[in-house]
């Protein structure tokens, strides 16, 4: 066996037991099916929607619905969330809708592109390998619990409260992010489905006010969902405001950002106009 695939195999358990920390902590105070904690069964099913797509995926060898299942696992445990929750208040409805609009807009995006793409290179290496391939799937599901973790404890707690300035404020953030994010992508596509700008880099719209807008807006929209949420969670529960804090590490630390930086130097470091656009313009934030 492979050292990264015994490493793998002691990641596995680890995953889950995150998984289960979250699960445990996000559903004190919260609703109840039958002797189990609402939010504990959403974050399951999370789980269990990953696996169940694995197989195929495996057997096909590959990794062309692996947004588009991230996407439905958003949808189903919000769905599942808020039909079994004791009490379907203004804010439950709110997270749902705003949660269901966001995954359905970026699963069919991603989904998309990898299309016309092809296959996603990220995974070239990873496939083969039994353990390592169910590990991202698996990772995905906590990805899932992680970011929809303040929406999924705020629509099970038994802790209801009417709309507020906190409801106002963060769906506003939400609209925020959401149209950044919208409008970042749609420029992006614009400028590589035109055959002019072959081995270019965007540097025009937001691409000129941010090098990533997109992920800007990405973490912009769920600090608008966490605020929305927070009247609402008590004790343990706190443990949700992991959610945007989560997706800001993730994108500016692990696989979003670096990644990203790394593969533009290596592909236009070196050349002035490439190097002047990172001098001037922000990583992140958007230059105002």
């Amino acid at each position: 066996m492979k050292k990264t695939d015994r490493n793998s195999l002691i990641v596995f358990p680890i995953l889950i037991l995150i998984g289960y920390l979250v699960a445990l902590a996000g559903s004190q105070g919260g609703d109840s099916i039958r002797g189990i904690p609402l939010f504990t069964l959403v974050v399951g099913v999370a789980f269990v929607v990953q696996w169940l797509a694995f197989i195929p995926a495996y057997f096909m060898q590959t990794e062309k619905f692996f947004d588009l299942t991230g996407s439905i696992t958003y949808i189903s445990v919000m769905i599942i969330a808020t039909t079994f929750s004791s009490k379907i208040d203004a804010r439950s409805t709110l997270l749902l809708v705003l949660v269901i609009i966001w995954a359905i807009r970026l699963g069919s995006f991603l989904f998309s592109r990898i299309r016309k793409a092809g296959k996603d290179g990220r995974f070239d290496e990873i496939k083969p390998s039994f353990i390592r391939f169910l590990n991202v799937w698996t990772i995905q599901g906590l990805w899932v619990t992680f970011t929809a973790a303040a929406a999924l404890v705020a629509i099970t707690t038994s802790n209801h409260k009417e709309l507020d300035a906190f409801a106002i404020i963060g769906f506003l953030i939400w609209v925020f992010g959401f149209a950044i994010e919208v409008i970042a992508d749609s420029q992006k596509s614009r400028f590589n489905a035109d055959s002019a700008n072959k081995g270019k880099f965007i540097q025009t719209g937001l691409w000129s006010r941010s090098r990533h807008p997109n992920y800007f807006g990405e973490i912009m929209l769920w600090v608008g969902i966490a605020i929305i949420a927070l009247p609402v969670l008590q004790g343990w529960q706190w443990v949700a405001m992991i959610s945007p804090l989560f997706v800001t590490l993730l994108l500016t630390r692990i696989s979003g950002i670096p990644l990203l930086e790394k593969r533009a130097d290596a592909k236009w470091g070196g050349q002035k106009d490439y190097e002047d656009y990172k001098k001037k313009t922000p990583v992140l934030m958007l230059n105002l």
